[in-house]
């Protein structure tokens, strides 16, 4: 174990890429439900939030940078993860398989219009937390 006070404190955006930051900001804000805190089309991104982090929902080629899905799912916390697939079900919003519960936790796989990869996500046994 380090004894140097932490660098890294948190984490405070995920960028996630799209060609259409009018259609994602559509989707992260009413089909997903999360509140929006920026609208910035001149500068091709929105950003909702998530409670502890921020949804960075950019324009990558716009902005000049490659546009690159995100293939590993950012895990959206849910206090119930079916009653929540059914919501976003309902709303249009296509799952990948059924619901996969690891033991310590229940998981849904899904993708937003552009492609990257989320899931819903609740944990329902304790966390265990290495050294302690």
């Amino acid at each position: 174990m380090s004894t140097h006070a932490p660098l890294v404190t948190g984490v405070d955006f995920v960028a996630l890429p799209t060609h259409d930051v009018e259609k994602a900001a559509e989707f992260y804000g009413e089909t997903l439900g999360l509140r929006r805190s920026v609208l910035d089309e001149a500068r091709h991104y929105a950003e909702f939030e998530t409670g502890n982090l921020t949804l960075s929902i950019i324009d990558a080629e716009a902005m000049g940078l490659e546009h690159h899905v995100q293939r590993h799912e950012v895990a959206l916390h849910v206090d119930d993860v079916a009653a929540a697939r059914a919501l976003l079900e309902e709303r249009g919003v296509r799952f990948r398989g059924d619901i996969f519960d690891t033991g310590v936790c229940h998981m849904a796989f899904f993708n937003d219009p552009d492609g990257n990869a989320l899931m819903l996500h609740h944990r329902y046994a304790p966390r265990r937390v290495e050294g302690e």
